[in-house]
Order: structure tokens, then C-alpha cells, then sequence
């Protein structure tokens, strides 16, 4: 039962944060393309992030495709983490942390994914007998 709240609660965090991301890149456009200009990305990106952010939510959420899901979450992960080392690249850790907490959040997520769902992903939880021996 925890298991099946962390699950919903994490989702539901995580994709509250990265459609408000996706609308802030679309009200605030002009911020955000001289933030990606301050971390060395191209202008050109922001409308496609906001595309991808809001896909990922929907492929995460909607779990038509159990497959298009974990793909999402794996571009959620390296979205974050590119985000994480460009803020901490242009020496700004402060900029890193909304990617911290929305790391902590998407492997909350994935780890426990097959205990809120239906249609197990194969990818979604470590095997047992791996866990007896941590």
C-alpha cells in the first residue's frame, strides 16, 4: 500500500512540476531563452522541450504504452541530469536543485511503478532475490 501512495504521490509531483516548467517556457519565453543562452544551449530548444515535457507526462500518466513510459522516464532522466550538470557547470548549484528534487521524484516514481499499475513494466522494479542480498 505505501508502495502504491509513494508511486501516485511522486508521479503526481513530478508531473505537476514539469508541466509548470512547460508553461513557464511558453509565458516567460524570453527568459528562458537567455537562461539556455547563460548555460551554453541553443535558443531553438524551448519549443521543443516544451513539447517533450508535456509528452513525457502524458506517456507516463496515460500508460497507453508501457514501453513509451519507460522511454519518458529515461528522457526525464537525462533531461535532469543534463540540467543538473549545465547549472553546475556554469557554476550555479542553486539552479541544480529543482533537477535534484525532480531526480528524487522520478525514481520514486519508476522504482514503484509496477506496484500502482496494471501492466508491469519489466524495467520497474529491482527482482527480490537482488534485494535479499543488498
Amino acid at each position: 500500500m505505501i508502495e502504491h501512495a509513494s508511486y501516485w504521490l511522486s508521479t503526481t509531483l513530478l508531473s505537476v512540476l514539469y508541466v509548470t516548467s512547460a508553461t513557464l517556457y511558453v509565458v516567460k519565453r524570453d527568459w528562458v531563452r537567455q537562461a539556455l543562452v547563460d548555460l551554453g544551449y541553443p535558443t531553438y530548444l524551448v519549443a521543443g522541450l516544451i513539447v517533450v515535457k508535456v509528452l513525457a507526462v502524458l506517456a507516463i500518466v496515460s500508460r497507453f504504452s508501457v514501453a513509451l513510459s519507460d522511454l519518458a522516464y529515461a528522457g526525464m532522466l537525462y533531461h535532469l541530469l543534463l540540467s543538473a550538470v549545465a547549472h553546475l557547470g556554469v557554476r550555479k548549484p542553486r539552479g541544480a536543485l529543482p533537477a535534484a528534487v525532480c531526480l528524487v521524484l522520478l525514481g520514486v516514481s519508476f522504482l514503484t511503478q509496477n506496484a500502482a499499475r496494471e501492466l508491469p513494466s519489466p524495467y520497474g522494479q529491482f527482482p527480490a532475490a537482488h534485494l535479499a542480498t543488498l
